[in-house]
C-alpha cells in the first residue's frame, strides 16, 4: 500500500486531473440496491470534521495509507456494496482502483468540527450536488444535528433543505443523518431516546422541495420498531462509535435489519478499526447479518 500511496501523490502533484479521468472511467452500477434490496455501504468521512478516533484510538484514522488499506480490503469483500466520504478519500480509492461498480455516495457538509463551539453550525465545505453528478456519483449525505439551544441550528436546517432539494433535481439519492444533540459540559452528544430519535426523524423527512430521493440514514436505538414508525421513507442504520462487546452491537444491527423500511448498512469505523483488528472478520459478519 505503501508504493500506492506513492503512485497517489505523484498523480496529485504531476497528474491531478487523472482523478477526473479515473471517475469518468470507472464501471457504475446499474442499480442503487443490491438484488437483495438491499446495500451495505462503508463509511469513511470522520476525518474532514476533525474526527479521528476509534474505540480507545484517538489518533486511529489519522493515517491515510492505513485508512486506505482498510477500506480497500472492506470494499474487496463479497457484499460490500459502496462507499461514503469526502473528495479527497473517494478520490484516493479511484485512484487505487477500488470503486469500479460501487455506489458512490459523497460527504456534504463537514463544516461542523468535532469538539468545537461552532460545530452545530454544519456548513456544507464538501461536495454539492452538481460536484456529486458531475463525478458521476450515486448520491449525497448530509449531517442534520438539531440543538435546540444552539442558534447555529436553523442554518443548517436551511443548508441540508437546499441540498436535498438540489440533489432530487438530479434525481441523486439525498442520505440525511439526523439527530437531536445538546450540549453536555460543553461537548455536543446526540440523544439516543426512542422519542429524541423520532423526533428527528419527522423533522429531517419534510427537508427539501420533496422527499422522494431521501432516505434516512439512524442510529440503532431502543424500541426501533416504533421509531421507524415515523415516516416511510427508506432507512439505513449507521454503525455508530466502536463498541467494546461487538457481538451485542452486531446483534442489534440483526434485529433492525428485519424492519421492512430499513434497506441496509452504513458503517465506518466499527467495522474498520473493530477491537480484534480484524477488517475482513468484522465485514464478513456483518455481511452475513445483512445478508445471510
Amino acid at each position: 500500500m505503501r508504493d500506492q500511496i506513492k503512485a497517489i501523490g505523484e498523480a496529485r502533484a504531476r497528474r491531478p486531473q487523472a482523478i477526473a479521468e479515473a471517475a469518468a472511467a470507472r464501471r457504475r452500477r446499474t442499480s442503487l440496491l443490491a438484488a437483495d434490496n438491499q446495500i451495505f455501504i462503508i463509511a469513511a468521512d470522520h476525518p474532514a470534521r476533525g474526527a479521528l478516533r476509534a474505540g480507545d484510538r484517538p489518533m486511529a484514522m489519522a493515517d491515510r495509507a492505513d485508512l486506505l488499506e482498510r477500506m480497500s480490503l472492506a470494499l474487496s469483500r463479497p457484499g460490500v456494496d459502496g462507499v461514503l466520504g469526502t473528495a479527497d478519500i473517494i478520490e484516493d480509492l479511484l485512484l487505487l482502483g477500488a470503486l469500479d461498480d460501487k455506489v458512490v455516495i459523497g460527504s456534504m457538509n463537514r463544516g461542523g468540527l468535532a469538539g468545537t463551539v461552532f460545530e452545530i453550525d454544519d456548513r456544507f465545505t464538501g461536495y454539492d450536488a452538481a460536484s456529486i453528478h458531475k463525478m458521476g456519483f450515486d448520491g449525497g449525505k448530509m449531517l442534520f444535528r438539531i440543538d435546540p439551544d444552539d442558534p447555529a441550528t436553523p442554518a443548517t436546517m436551511q443548508a441540508c433543505a437546499q441540498a436535498v432539494s438540489a440533489l432530487a433535481d438530479r434525481e441523486l439519492l439525498a442520505m440525511v443523518e439526523p439527530f437531536i444533540s445538546h450540549r453536555v459540559d460543553g461537548r455536543i452528544r446526540n440523544d439516543l431516546s426512542p422519542e429524541a430519535v423520532i423526533r428527528s426523524i419527522v423533522v429531517s423527512a419534510g427537508l427539501g422541495n420533496t422527499s422522494a430521493y431521501t432516505w434516512l440514514k439512524v442510529p440503532v436505538v431502543d424500541d426501533m420498531e416504533r421509531v421507524l414508525a415515523a415516516s416511510t421513507l427508506p432507512a439505513l442504520l449507521l454503525g455508530g462509535e466502536v463498541s467494546a462487546d461487538q457481538d451485542a452491537a452486531f446483534d442489534r444491527w440483526h434485529k433492525a435489519l428485519q424492519m421492512p423500511s430499513v434497506h441496509g448498512l452504513v458503517v465506518g469505523r466499527t467495522l474498520l478499526f473493530p477491537p480484534d483488528d480484524d477488517v475482513t472478520g468484522a465485514v464478513d459478519t456483518a455481511v452475513g447479518l445483512m445478508r445471510g
